[in-house]
């Protein structure tokens, strides 16, 4: 069993039902060997008392931020530095929110905003506020600062309802902590190259051929990569997303880049893995000029080319071929199509989803895929992609490096 021996969690509770699954979260962590301090909301407290936290974890309780008593030292400062890892249990709507606004008025808050270490939340709410919109973007927004999610879960929920927004029992948290303090290190000694996001190319100064590729699916799986002891040399298009922690990042912008730089670092890969949405085509002639629309012409026609195939480039190669993984993003007949590619383009791997699915692929933090080689396929359960990203690297390490590969 993965240990947390040595780890300092500091738990913070935030209102809600699920506050009471929070006492038992304690003493799982202890069983795992970590050190727990509690942190209590005012909503929290309504639902389960903090005397409860002091007897299980051993710690006082911590529920202001302005304690005349602890403020003599900076206690809210000291805490965000005692802390290994801040993991909050249950997460509220209302706390994901105000930590998505940079707010810091309470002592939980503003304990994320002070410290340095990884913040970790389980969220929990009514299955209608994880759906609202505002809620879904502050998901969003947490998760390209770095925060990590784990769940929520789908099911019945103690206010009649059915649907996603449980919180994950406290042994599933405990996994995905722990997965993501104590990662295996899968990777330890290997150099990983990594494409991720869109491709664009130019029809004029102003204008360009691009898809809608967010790029999360491929910075999670450099993160996860990252955390599992790889060096990772990640290619990105034009994304606006954060760069993970370890990470070596190369921005590009058309295909032609992306290439370029995909071959470079694949000179000194062990894992190659093309997580990006090539633009399959570009214009046969770029504009200097902005294209104008001319009065009277209502249609005109756009000369196409096909660009270079970059995971078929490095599958291709005869000498320093690494492992290759690649992507497939369907809307139709989605293992069919994705086994053609594996075939096709020499690959040691692909990874097949439905991008027409509005629950997973492109620009949403869920994905649900099937992974396919030579041995068979593996389909992996709907999953945020940062959860899904840490399974996928695990997966593709195994069959990579467990014997031996054409790159090898």
């Amino acid at each position: 069993m993965p240990s947390l021996a040595d780890k300092r969690i500091l738990l913070g509770v935030s209102g809600g039902i699920a506050a009471y699954k929070s006492a038992d979260l304690v003493r799982r962590l202890q069983d795992r060997g970590a050190t727990v301090r509690v942190v209590m909301t005012a909503g929290a407290q309504e639902f389960v008392r903090p005397l409860t936290f002091q007897a299980l974890s051993g710690n006082p309780v911590h529920t202001h931020l302005l304690d005349p008593a602890a403020e003599a030292a900076m206690g809210h400062i000291e805490l965000a530095k005692w802390a290994d890892a801040i993991l909050i249990a249950p997460a509220s709507a209302s706390v994901m929110a105000r930590l998505a606004a940079g707010m810091a008025d309470d002592l939980l808050t503003t304990l994320c905003l002070a410290t340095e270490a990884p913040v970790v939340l389980a969220p929990a709410m009514n299955q209608a506020m994880w759906r609202h919109p505002a809620t879904l973007a502050n998901a969003e927004t947490l998760q390209s600062r770095g925060v990590t999610l784990l769940g929520p879960d789908a099911g019945s929920q103690a206010c009649g309802d059915v649907g996603p927004g449980r919180m994950l029992e406290p042994l599933d948290i405990i996994d995905g902590l722990v997965n993501f303090l104590v990662p295996e290190q899968v990777l330890a000694g290997k150099k990983v190259t990594i494409t991720a996001g869109p491709t664009r190319e130019a029809l004029d100064p102003v204008r360009y051929l691009s898809n809608h590729s967010s790029g999360k699916m491929g910075f999670a799986i450099a993160a996860a990569a990252a955390r599992a002891g790889a060096e990772v040399t990640l290619i990105a298009g034009p994304v606006r997303l954060d760069t993970p922690a370890g990470v070596t990042r190369v921005d590009v912008v058309s295909t032609d880049d992306m290439l370029a730089a995909a071959e470079q670092a694949a000179d000194d890969s062990d894992l190659f893995i093309a997580a990006a949405a090539v633009v399959d085509f570009r214009p046969a002639i770029v504009a200097e000029q902005k294209i104008k629309k001319e009065d009277g012409n209502d249609s005109d026609v756009l000369s196409l080319v096909k660009n270079p195939d970059i995971v078929a480039t490095i599958a291709a190669r005869k000498n320093k071929r690494p492992f290759v993984v690649g992507f497939a993003a369907e809307t139709e007949k989605v293992i069919e199509h994705a086994k053609g590619k594996l075939a096709r383009k020499n690959l040691d791997m692909i990874v097949a989803n439905d991008v027409s699915d509005p629950a997973g692929g492109f620009n949403s933090d869920r994905n649900q895929v099937v992974i396919i080689d030579n041995a068979g396929e593996t389909a992996l359960p709907a999953a945020l992609k940062t959860e899904l990203a840490a399974e996928l690297i695990k997966r593709i390490a195994e069959r990579a490096f467990a014997g031996t590969h054409p790159g090898a």
